[in-house]
């Protein structure tokens, strides 16, 4: 549903209805006021100073004869103008200096972030009285004085608001897109907080009025012969207890239309609220023409990979791979091992502050240390389809955003060949689905759409993160099958991130065991549950229950804990957990070389091949049970 849909049937609640009542009252008396009441307003009558309310003049007369009542509505036209400018002021102001962090460098945007602190410091009333002694007595003074007023609260406001959302995965996929700062900003982050932001607006836009009618009363704001609420409730001041309603008229005006104010901002924050999510043929456009393969086959090639953060935390220490034209990897490990921050270090998605820092990491000749890999080039499937993707837009548009942004498509051209990409990964009737939000979409579809999303372009190795996390067994079976017919009809390499080793069987051709943010066996998958050599992988295989195993035994269990990520013991990360360690595993860390015809292992004591037909190997691991029947 369109923001505009939203917006309509937000005004046909009671809500809506009394704000829209509200607004074109003030219109109609901001517009038709001064027309027809003005000359009564300005019309001075010295035989009628000073009086109270009668059936000629409602309100009574000021201290010249003039009809306060024609004064008050004539006043609205001026006091609504200069209150709409100052807010205009205060929000433009905080949503640049509220977004700006999140688009600037850190450096940057920490400096506007500690101005914005400081700012925020002064009360607010104070700061208003700064202002408007500063820019001087009068309406525009007065505009600047509370406008500005209004941006350092605001700015804070929507600096919390972008960081939260700064962090999503679909404003780094955007980021991989190589989306400039300005669609960034209009496009991810200020439809993700439109609610709040427009709450905040009307609540500024009623707090501005009450300001600015102060102001006034104090005669730093509008000035005679102009006059609005807050001057005429000045003048009326002197004479409230002969003549309270003339003086009452002013403040009246004012709390209502700040009532008003609140109820826009409550029906355009409704319409603004994303749908909360639910369980649950036109001719393609010509792609990009592919690329032509590196003589040596070689797509990505990463050595001694260092991911660090400044509180003493390294997750990834020295990782090592590489990666052919068409290849499918699969990177498996316990939580915590380095999996994901791997994957992030090669699209460039380190959460700040991470710091990586590499030997060599290229991908198609470039240095990612040096740029970022094309959004066309690289796809990434994040573990959560649903953060993956923007619910402030449909999912076509997110998808016809990669096409617009890199190769300057028009649209219509887009569309078409997003439509097209959704029916590709088996979306049904995709040209209805690619104008949906994702919350329309089920788990297994949000998936897919993510997939249709990297084959915008013509990707070249597609990085999936544990896609079938949280999927039921046989939509993972479908998001899998899926992936396969990607690979067969691109020919783009895969790394598969995952800890389920089935779904990497299947799926891979080599397996890579990370463990401790190190790279510690590279072996074809073929190899994998007869000959892993390293204890870490037999570990692995051994706690996968199978069909053959006896259901009266315990289920194999790795005792002990992953090394922490801030742990600066040398040697082996595994030694504590192994059975094989010795002196040198506790105090040498084994480099990955390699063993055998066509596999690589980082252990100083590689086991031998499983015997055939034993199954699953068990791990050898140090605990009490395994010391005591080694005793016995």
């Amino acid at each position: 549903m369109s923001y505009a849909c939203r917006l309509r049937h937000a005004l046909r609640t009671p809500v809506g209805l009394t704000a829209l009542a509200g607004v074109l009252a003030l219109a109609l008396v901001a517009l038709l006021g001064p027309v027809v009441l003005g000359p009564t307003a300005e019309r001075v009558d010295t035989g009628a100073i000073l009086q109270g309310p009668a059936a000629a003049h409602l309100l009574g007369t000021d201290n010249l004869g003039r009809d306060i009542a024609a004064r008050v509505v004539v006043a609205t036209r001026l006091t609504l103008g200069l209150t709409l400018a100052a807010t205009a002021i205060g929000v433009l102001g905080a949503l640049l200096l509220g977004v700006a962090p999140a688009v600037l460098d850190r450096r940057a945007g920490r400096v506007v972030t500690a101005a914005v602190g400081v700012l925020i410091s002064f009360p607010g009333l104070l700061f208003v009285l700064f202002l408007a002694t500063v820019f001087g007595v009068g309406a525009s003074g007065a505009v600047l004085a509370v406008g500005l007023a209004m941006v350092p609260p605001g700015a804070r406001l929507v600096q919390n608001l972008t960081a939260s959302v700064a962090g999503s995965e679909y404003v780094a996929a955007a980021r991989i897109l190589g989306v400039g700062r300005l669609r960034m900003i209009t496009r991810h982050l200020l439809p993700n907080i439109a609610e709040p932001c427009l709450l905040f607006a009307a609540q500024a836009a009623a707090g501005t009025l009450v300001a600015f009618s102060g102001l006034s009363f104090l005669g730093l704001g509008v000035q005679a012969p102009a006059y609005d609420w807050g001057r005429l409730l000045d003048d009326q001041l002197d004479r409230l207890y002969l003549n309270p309603v003339a003086a009452l008229a002013p403040g009246a005006a004012v709390v209502l239309t700040g009532v008003v104010f609140a109820l826009v901002g409550e029906v355009l924050a409704q319409a603004a609220r994303p749908a909360r999510p639910t369980a649950g043929g036109t001719a393609a456009a010509p792609g990009p023409a592919p690329r032509p393969a590196r003589p040596d086959g070689t797509l990505l090639q990463m050595h001694d990979l260092r991911v660090s953060f400044p509180d003493g935390r390294r997750p990834v220490r020295g990782a090592s791979l590489s990666v052919r034209e068409g290849e499918a990897i699969g990177l498996v490990g316990e939580s915590g091992s380095g999996k994901s921050l791997t994957a992030q270090a090669v699209a460039g998605l380190v959460p700040s502050p991470g710091l990586v820092e590499a030997g060599t990491l290229r991908f198609e000749g470039r240095d990612l240390l040096a740029e970022r890999p094309r959004g066309t080039a690289l796809a990434m499937v994040f573990q959560d389809p649903m953060a993956s993707l923007n619910p402030a837009l449909s999912v076509g548009r997110q998808l016809s955003e990669v096409v617009e942004v890199h190769e300057r498509a028009a649209r219509s051209v887009a569309w078409v060949r997003a439509v097209d990409r959704l029916r590709a990964v088996r979306i049904p009737d995709a040209a209805h689905r690619a104008r949906q939000r994702p919350h329309a979409y089920s788990g297994g579809m949000r998936q897919r759409a993510v997939i249709g999303m990297g084959l915008m372009g013509t990707p070249r190795l597609i990085i999936a993160d544990e896609p079938t996390t949280a999927l039921d067994v046989t939509v993972q079976r479908q998001v899998l099958d899926l992936l396969g017919e990607v690979r067969r009809e691109s020919g783009a390499a895969l790394l598969l991130i995952s800890h389920d080793l089935a779904i990497v069987a299947g799926v891979c051709e080599r397996v890579l065991v990370m463990y401790a943010g190190r790279i510690v066996e590279d072996l074809p998958v073929a190899d994998l549950a007869g000959r892993a050599a390293h204890p870490y992988t037999r570990a692995l295989i051994g706690a996968v229950p199978t069909l053959t195993t006896d259901r009266d035994r315990e289920l194999a269990t790795i005792p002990g804990r992953p090394p922490e990520p801030d742990d600066t013991h040398p040697g082996c990360p595994f030694a504590a957990r192994c059975a094989h360690a010795d002196d040198r595993c506790r105090t040498d860390a084994p480099e990955l070389v390699p063993h055998g015809t066509a596999a690589r292992v980082a252990c100083w004591h590689p086991l031998t091949p499983a015997a055939p037909g034993s199954g699953n190997p068990i791990p050898e691991v140090r605990d009490a049970s395994t010391t005591e029947e080694a005793t016995a």
